[in-house]
């Protein structure tokens, strides 16, 4: 049987990776080993903001929460807990719309987690 060397799928492999690094100064957009290394770092960086995006998103929901809570005489953490026990069931990001843009619904809310 003859011998098949890897050239054709090495090729496709380099120019992969070079179309990957498109954009990058110097050797980086140019050579395939500092393309590879900088295509892999830059692909965990993309894969470790995509988690840090949901992280900033979150914080900054709770601090709308809080925010809104407080002119209603409620600390954030109070706020939740009323709201866990009195039954309500609405997710952070629901609560930080209508923090800033249904102020009547809210206070309603807020009004329920003081009661429990």
């Amino acid at each position: 049987m003859a011998r098949i060397k890897g050239a054709l799928h090495a090729k496709k492999r380099h120019k992969r990776t070079l179309k990957l690094a498109r954009g990058y100064r110097g050797a980086r957009s140019k050579q395939y080993r500092a393309a590879k290394q900088a295509v892999m770092r830059a692909m965990a960086a993309a894969f470790a903001g995509r988690k840090q995006t949901k992280r900033e998103y979150r914080r900054l929901w709770i601090t709308r929460i809080n925010a809104a809570a407080r002119e209603h005489g409620l600390s954030y953490s109070r706020f939740m807990s009323g709201l866990k026990k009195a039954g309500v069931d609405i997710n952070r990001k629901i609560l930080a719309e209508m923090a800033v843009n249904d102020a009547t619904a809210f206070s309603k809310l807020a009004e329920m987690a003081r009661a429990v």
